[in-house]
């Protein structure tokens, strides 16, 4: 059996002081129902995660909603967590569990001045031994792993800068995105120093938002009102928590949610027309890139070189504008199957990718420590 994605949609972007965490959820859950054709009571699956400490977010969230469904996710894992519920729910579909699943997230990092990320924030379990020492988190993690990448590969601050700079172009043309006045490879690395080697401009934003999904049966979705996206393969993996224990800071996991996804697709990465990757910082990117197999070991430097990824590029990548310009409101990863789903629906306008018919949704969670990816397609 088939399965696919039949509706996506946003809440309220950016700062939004006025809602809760539910509201923002809720607002986003019943746009992406409407954008399939479906209402809350064609809905037997719920998939969450995260939010300001909630206690059990799948059932938080069914109730307010006033769903009782036969399936339930509230998997963890960071940043990855909603691609990996994707995959989760195709495979409950498959076996008959459910027959729609409903993924939701959103926070108010932005309004509530904070950047704290629950257990990333916390200086327990092995975190202990890298917070006594003021490793910030997550940005000091992720500028360890840049530093390691430009000892092993020759890899520059322009190459960096080279991700912000055409994200930043993406944005431009979406009207949803935070931030989308131009920016230079020069701005980038004037921009002061958060942990070096990141600047400010290599950093994500830090905004409220939300965001749902519909994951759907293929019987549902032939007579609903959106052409279906096809979930063709998914994969996830983990292989840390603490940056310490992050087995080679080149190689993130998703060169292991990659193959798997690759794979159970029967497609190679040279196929996909649309690629949308966390990029919580721009060596984010240039790592998942690599693990993914856009390029090999050392080459994403060179690769994104020369404006690769912006628009009127060969190799269109973070269409909307990306967690560097467009939003961040702390778990991204939801975005990016907004984004692809879109893309391959031909609902982009300026902003769109002419021809698109595979896409890559990556989610990348906690400090490079897990990645669940999603190849879609269309008919």
């Amino acid at each position: 059996m088939r399965v696919a994605i039949a509706g996506v949609a946003e809440s309220d972007l950016g700062e939004v002081p006025g809602k809760t965490v539910l509201q923002m959820q809720g607002e986003a859950a019943l746009a992406a129902l409407a954008d399939a054709g479906l209402q809350l009571r064609d809905v037997d699956g719920i998939a969450t995660a995260g939010g300001e400490g909630i206690y059990a977010p799948g059932m938080l969230m069914a109730e307010y909603l006033g769903v009782q469904p036969r399936y339930t996710d509230s998997t963890n894992i960071g940043g990855a967590s909603f691609v990996a519920h994707a995959g989760h729910a195709t495979e409950a579909i498959r076996s008959g569990q459910c027959n729609v699943v409903l993924i939701t997230y959103a926070s108010r990092q932005r309004s509530q001045r904070t950047r704290a990320l629950g257990s990333i924030g916390a200086a327990s379990g092995p975190l202990q031994f890298e917070r006594v020492w003021g490793l910030p988190a997550p940005v000091g993690a992720y500028a360890l792993a840049a530093n390691r990448h430009m000892h092993e590969y020759g890899t520059r601050p322009e190459h960096l800068a080279e991700v912000a700079v055409a994200t930043r172009k993406w944005a431009g043309l979406n009207p949803r995105a935070f931030l989308r006045d131009p920016i230079t490879i020069a701005d980038v690395l004037a921009s002061r120093w958060i942990a070096e080697p990141l600047h400010l401009l290599d950093c994500c934003l830090v905004t409220d938002g939300g965001g749902a999904v519909v994951i759907v049966s293929e019987e549902r979705a032939r007579d609903l009102a959106q052409p279906p996206i096809w979930i063709l393969g998914h994969g996830e993996a983990h292989t840390h928590l603490g940056i310490a224990s992050m087995p080679d800071l080149t190689t993130t996991p998703a060169a292991l949610s990659g193959r798997r996804a690759f794979e159970t697709a029967g497609l190679r990465p040279e196929e996909i027309d649309v690629v949308e990757v966390y990029d919580s910082f721009t060596i984010t990117v240039l790592l998942t890139l690599e693990a993914l197999g856009f390029c090999g070991p050392g080459e994403s430097g060179a690769f994104v070189s020369g404006q690769r990824t912006a628009p009127g590029g060969e190799f269109p990548m973070n269409t909307n504008g990306g967690g560097l310009s467009y939003c961040h409101p702390g778990m991204y990863g939801i975005f990016t199957m907004i984004e692809a789903a879109r893309q391959l629906r031909g609902e982009c306008g300026p902003r769109q990718v002419e021809g698109a018919r595979l896409a890559l949704a990556n989610g990348t969670g906690g400090v490079l420590s897990s990645a669940a990816t999603l190849v879609l397609g269309r008919d």
